[in-house]
Order: C-alpha cells, then sequence, then structure tokens
C-alpha cells in the first residue's frame, strides 16, 4: 500500500519527502499513520530498485530538500501494480483506496474496469463480520447494539459501492478504446 501510494504521488509530480509523507499520510493517515522509520526506508528501497530518484535542491530558508521523481521503471511499476493488483489490494478496503486513488493513472477504459470487475465480484460475494453454523449473520438477527450498527454501517457502505461500480463499469465499458 505505501508503495502503491508513493509511486502513485510521484507519478502525478515529483516531491520532496515530507511532501510526500503529508500526501500519504492524508490518503492513509487517518487508518494508518506514516512515520519516517517507514516512509524513508521505503524510499530507500524504490531508489535502490531503481523506480525513483533524488535530486538536491537548495532550501528555502535552510537546509537543502530532496526532491523524488519517478523513474521510468517506477512508472512501469506502477502502471503494472493497477493493472494486476494483488487479492489483498482488492479485499483490504484500505489498500483499496489506495489503489483507487491513482487508477485514472491506467489509460484504458477496459484496463480500469477490469479492476473494477474483480472488486465488484469480491464484494457480491455473501460476508459478515459474523458468523453462526457458517451462515452470516444480518444486522437485524443481531441483539447487541453495537454490532448491529457495525453490520448496518458495512451493509451501507457495501450498497453505496456496489451503486458507484455498476455506475461507473457501464460508463468505462461502453467508452471507446
Amino acid at each position: 500500500m505505501l508503495e502503491l501510494a508513493i509511486l502513485g504521488f510521484l507519478h502525478e509530480r515529483p516531491l520532496h519527502g515530507y511532501e510526500l509523507r503529508k500526501r500519504v499520510a492524508a490518503l492513509t493517515g487517518h487508518v494508518r499513520p506514516i512515520a519516517d522509520g517507514t516512509l524513508y526506508p521505503a524510499i530507500k528501497r524504490m531508489e535502490t530498485a531503481g523506480r525513483l530518484t533524488r535530486e538536491t535542491q537548495q532550501g528555502a530558508a535552510a537546509a537543502p530538500r530532496h526532491v523524488l521523481h519517478l523513474t521510468p521503471t517506477g512508472e512501469q511499476e506502477l502502471l503494472r501494480r493497477l493493472r494486476e493488483p494483488d487479492h489483498l489490494d482488492i479485499s483490504d478496503e484500505n489498500r483499496w483506496f489506495t489503489l483507487l486513488a491513482f487508477l485514472r493513472h491506467l489509460e484504458e477504459p477496459q484496463a480500469q474496469a477490469a479492476v473494477l470487475r474483480r472488486r465488484l465480484a469480491f464484494l457480491e460475494q455473501p460476508s459478515s463480520f459474523f458468523y453462526e453454523d457458517g451462515r452470516p449473520i444480518r444486522a437485524e438477527d443481531v441483539d447487541d447494539p453495537f454490532r448491529q450498527g457495525l453490520l448496518t454501517i458495512a451493509r451501507a457502505t457495501s450498497e453505496a459501492e456496489l451503486h458507484w461500480l455498476h455506475a461507473t463499469l457501464t460508463r468505462l465499458e461502453g467508452a471507446p478504446s
């Protein structure tokens, strides 16, 4: 998730580490805050892999800043991850939101639609947070108001996403190639 966010934001424009950290935190921070001890080792790994480069620029008032740029290898990796997301990128809501934030960088509507179809297939599988005798428990079947709330909110979120997916797929699959 972190590397995808880094690749996606740097695809949009070069950024220095602090600005990149702020953008990643805004996208994922409410769920998973990004510490320097997490971000900078990821940047270093991606630099070593040839996916990004650093350019030193004079700071406005103090020390020089390192501006990060996506390389052609990094762009290829971003597009590969968008075109071929792994199962967790489809099933984990936070990873899905990160993928969705950058899916527009796949320029082919059919490629975008293929990713959305995978999410749709995942959401259309019966599921619940709780099961009894192997069957999903519905909000209406729960006396606990907190579990009932969890199930009610999850259902409303899924219904909204399903509605959006169907509408977006209709638009994308009708688009010329």
